[in-house]
This record gives C-alpha cells, structure tokens and sequence, in this order.
C-alpha cells in the first residue's frame, strides 16, 4: 500500500528556494556600501588623489623626455648646467630661508615667554600684535616695507638717514632687506606657536632651579631652552618652509636688483618665451628636494623628543617673573615690536593711499591728499569680480577642507584601517611643498587632461584645497584626540548608525576646532598668491591677484588703497567669526 505523499509548508516571501543554499553576497554589499564605508573611501581616494597626482604629473613631465619613453635629466641640464646664476639661486635661497626662520623663531620665542611668564606690561598688544600681520598679505606687508625701506624716496632714509648723516644706508631690496621683510611677517606665526608651548610646559623644574639660586639666565639657558627643544624644532621646520616657499618678498624686493631665490627663478621662467616647462620643473624638483631635506633633517632633531616631554595631566599655574626695574625696559620693547611690526606698515599703506604719486611727505603732499585712490577701487570692475571670486573660493575651500580632514581625523585615530598612518602621512604631504610648485604641478596636471578646469575657480579651488589639508588635518586631529571614544559607543549601542554619529556627536563635540581651522583657512586663502599665480585666468582673479596685477602696473597707490579695504575687510571677518566662534568654546582654544 502506498502513503500519499506529505505536503511541504510554502517557503516565507524572499526565502531561498529549497536544495539551495543562501547568497552571501547581497549582505556583504550592504556591508561594504554602508554609508561609512563609503564617506571614508571617498575621503581616502580625495586625500591621495589631491596628494600624489599633482607630484606624479610634475616628476614625469621633468624627467621623462619629450618622445616620452625614456628618463631624461635634460631639463636639470638646462636650468642648471651651465648656469652661473644656478649657484647664486642657491645661495639665496638658503639663505634667505635660514636667515628669515632665525629671525622669526628669536622674535616670537621672545614675545612669547614675556607674555607669558613674565609680568610685562601691555600685554594686550600681543594679540593685536600676532593677529595683524597675520591678516595682511604678503604683497602688501612687502609693498609697505619699500615704502619705509627704499634706498630713494622710502620714508625712513628721507625723514632720518638722509636729514642727519647724508646717506641712506636703509635698503630693502637686499638679500638682509629681504629677511627682515620676511621675518617680521612671520613672527607673530612662531609666537603663536610658542605661547602653546610655554603654556603647555610645566614650570616647577624651573621654579626648582629658582630656589636652588639659579638666576634668571641661567634657568633660561639650562632649562627652559631644552624643554622647548621640541617645540622650538617644529615651529624652526615651519618658518623655514614658508620662507623657502615664500613669492611675494622675494619677487617684489629680490627681482629689483637681480636677487633670484628658487621662487622667483620659477616665476621668471614661465614668463619668458618660449616656456621652458621642463626648465621650470627642476627648479621646482629642486626646491621640494630642499624642503624634503629639512623635514627629515628636524625628525633627526627630534629623535629625542621624548626626553623632553613635561606635560602632565597635573593643573599647573606657572608664576610669573618679576621684571623688577627691567620692566619699564621691556614695556618700551614691546610698544617698539608693536610700532614696527603693525603700526608703520599700516600707517605708511594708508598714507600712500591718499596720494596721487607715492613721495616722501611734505607741506605740498599733505595738501595734495584726497580719497581719489578708493573712488578708483570702488569704480574698478575687476575690484568686485576679485572679492566675488576670493569669497567663493576661501568658503569652498575653508568647508571642504574642514569636512574632509574631520573624516579623515577619524580613520587616522579612531580605527585600526591599515594604512591609516600613510593616509595620516598624504594628508600632510602638501605642508612640504611650495605655493609656487603646487601651482606648476596642477597645471602639469589640467593642461593634459580633457577636463575644462584649467582657467576656471576650480582649479583655484582645488589648488587651496591641496595646500591648506594639512592644516585643516592639525585642527580636525587635535579637536578629535581630546573626545573619548565613549561618546561614540554610547550613540552606537543606542542605535545610532555611523553617519548619524558622525553627524550629530562628532562634529558638534568638535564644532571648536573644525570652526577655528574654517576661520583660519578663510583669512589665509584671501591673501594665498604663490599658488595661484600660475592658474587664473581672466575673470577668475582673486583679491591677491588684482593686488598683484596693480603692483606690475605701478599702480602703487590704488594698490595700497586696495589693500587697507581688504585689511579692514578680513579684520571684520576675523571678529565677526570670533565672536560666533565664543559661542562654540573657540576662545579656549
């Protein structure tokens, strides 16, 4: 007798039809098209694309030859073979760079620890001190100093040397000329960097050494200098590299007399005709390979930092020394860096804008001053379409940098990706190379591909987004190392995905750092002209630019008269984004 036969339950909606068996790879899609995994992939890909193509395209297009089959050293023999002027570039170039870090690291070490381990007065001149020179350009930091500086009619020479001795000994289109120009600059940069690292010093070794009948120079010389060894290297590294890097002082004061540095050597070649490309590249190969000498050079320095650290997790209030009948001294000192640094540029770039023809003052020019100069900017068309273009450009880049970097942060410190420490190295590839060689890579790069970029503010965009990384990396990785990680499981385990997390813990636990480096990349993508120099266009220029543009003309006047608007324009920005930042702790950063 037969059974008849047993009827099977119908498999559930989406099941796997029975004898097969279940398919893994729709899950694992899922998994690897998550949202996470793809913000961070996009982020990587962005960060070593923006990193290494640019070099890639410079390094090809100066070795390889022009058949484009074989390595060639051509171009090297041709910019400098041969060339009696390659040794002098050289020179001053090295030069130029140390002499300006010097300077720039004495000054701001030296403001730095008398704001704030002394008693000094005035000290609320250091801010507006730092924050000044910071804020104007270089063009015009440069333009004010051969107004002060030049050997015929610059005002110090005409109302000091010239009236008393005879002569005018003052001359800023030398080399020495050159360094103070650019080291003035740069100092408020080593001071801000060197007040973190007094503040962040513990001083009871120095305040031991104190007791034990040290005095003051002896506790400087044999304790407080090697505490700030690492320090000292990092922001020594810094000011060497933006003044290796530097165009606008070596072009506006170096070009006068002849005095080529590896920036201007560049800057002249592309302008001769026919353009050398390939001459251009090896003086940019060159100046990359100079830089990348030095930051190997400082991690040699540092291999010993450790022994150096004193930062603990132990509140300290160091005590402040008593100046005693020094102080009146060191007040004068003070008052004396803030006329130098901050008064004069700005005054004599506000007397030049007054008149019609710079010239020393007299009773003639005082009653020849008018605001002709600003009428003129106000009607300049180009005046406008500058702003227009610098305020999208600055935004652009300040946001996207800020955003990619908080990505990024989060891959270097909050996963164990490997690889992560050579995506932590590309995104800090860039602070290594010039202003002036970005700007040559990326137009290696978009004059060759069937992109139409080249000549448009994309390319301007994307060369600051390029040059700013590291920095908006510096602000996103210190804002996310002081964040527990338990902030982020707590959201996880309460069913937050990652992008929500991201979103809605991280950066608004970050919004103090992520809005200090938006505000930082804006003020400095205003004055940014090494690396777009080599990139605009007509009708993509920018604010620096048009500086630069009126500066080749000779239009001196309306040029200062531009740069005090710009000036007072990037000083409300700045406060105006201080005062939102307050609300968000940027303060106590």
């Amino acid at each position: 007798m037969t059974s008849a036969p047993t009827e099977r339950a119908a498999p559930p909606p989406g099941a796997p039809a029975p004898g097969r068996r279940p398919s893994r790879i729709p899950a694992l899609l899922r998994g690897r098209l998550s949202p996470q995994t793809l913000m961070v992939g996009a982020a990587i890909v962005i960060v070593g694309y923006i990193a290494v193509v640019p070099l890639g395209y410079l390094l090809h297009d100066t070795f390889i030859d022009s058949d484009g089959v074989g390595i060639s050293f051509d171009a090297f023999a041709r910019a400098y073979g041969g060339n009696a002027q390659a040794g002098t570039m050289l020179g001053n170039s090295l030069v130029f760079a140390f002499g300006s870090a010097l300077l720039s690291l004495v000054v701001g070490t030296a403001l730095a620890y008398v704001l704030v381990r002394t008693d000094t007065p005035f000290k609320g001149l250091f801010f507006a001190a730092s924050m000044v020179p910071l804020i104007v350009p270089g063009i015009l930091y440069a333009t004010s100093w051969i107004f002060l500086g030049d050997p015929d009619s610059g005002l110090i020479n005409s109302l000091f040397f010239k009236p008393l001795f005879g002569s005018s000994p003052i001359d800023v289109y030398s080399v020495p000329g050159m360094i103070w120009v650019q080291g003035l600059h740069h100092a408020p940069v080593a001071f801000l960097l060197m007040v973190s690292a007094f503040r962040a010093m513990d001083p009871s070794l120095e305040e031991s050494a104190a007791m034990s009948g040290a005095g003051t120079w002896t506790v400087l010389r044999r304790i407080t200098v090697p505490l700030l060894r690492p320090a000292t290297i990092s922001v020594a590294l810094l000011m060497f590299v933006q003044s290796l890097e530097s165009f606008e002082v070596p072009a506006l004061l170096g070009l006068q007399n002849g005095t080529y540095v590896f920036t201007s050597r560049i800057y002249f070649v592309l302008r001769a005709y026919p353009i050398d490309y390939g001459a251009a590249g090896a003086y940019a190969t060159g100046l990359l390979l100079i830089a990348a000498v030095g930051v190997l050079f400082t991690q040699w320095l540092q291999r010993s930092s450790r022994n150096y650290q004193t930062v603990t997790g132990k509140a300290f209030r160091p005590r402040p020394v008593d100046l005693g009948r020094a102080k009146p001294w060191v007040g004068a000192g003070v008052l004396l860096y803030f006329g130098i640094t901050v008064v004069l540029p700005v005054a004599v770039l506000f007397y030049a804008s007054l008149l019609k023809f710079y010239t020393a003052p007299s009773s003639k020019t005082w009653s020849s001053m008018s605001f002709d100069n600003y009428a003129r900017v106000f009607e300049m068309p180009q005046a406008l379409n500058a702003l227009k273009n610098s305020v999208i450009v600055g935004v652009g880049a300040a946001t996207a940098v800020m955003l990619l970097t908080s990505v990024v942060s989060w891959v270097v410190l909050r996963t164990k990706a490997r690889g992560r420490q050579i995506l932590d190295v590309l995104a800090f590839t860039p602070i290594v190379i010039p202003g002036l060689v970005l700007g040559l890579a990326l137009s290696f790069v978009y004059l060759r591909m069937p992109l139409p970029i080249y000549g448009t503010l994309l390319i301007l965009l994307i060369s600051y987004c390029t040059r700013y990384l590291p920095y908006g990396m510096r602000y996103s990785t210190s804002a996310m190392s002081q964040m527990s990680p338990e902030l982020e499981e707590s959201a996880h385990v309460s069913g937050a995905s990652w992008f929500q997390t991201f979103r809605r813990v991280l950066l608004p636990l970050m919004s103090s750092g992520v809005l200090a480096g938006w505000v930082y990349i804006l003020v400095v993508s205003f004055r940014e002209l090494s690396s777009t120099i080599l990139l605009y266009s007509p009708g993509t220029e920018v604010m620096s630019v048009l500086m630069w543009e009126q500066f080749e003309n000779g239009q001196f006047t309306t040029l200062a008269a531009l740069g005090v608007l710009m000036v007072l324009l990037l000083c409300v920005l700045v406060a105006g984004a201080y005062r939102v930042g307050a609300r968000f702790g940027l303060q106590d950063d």
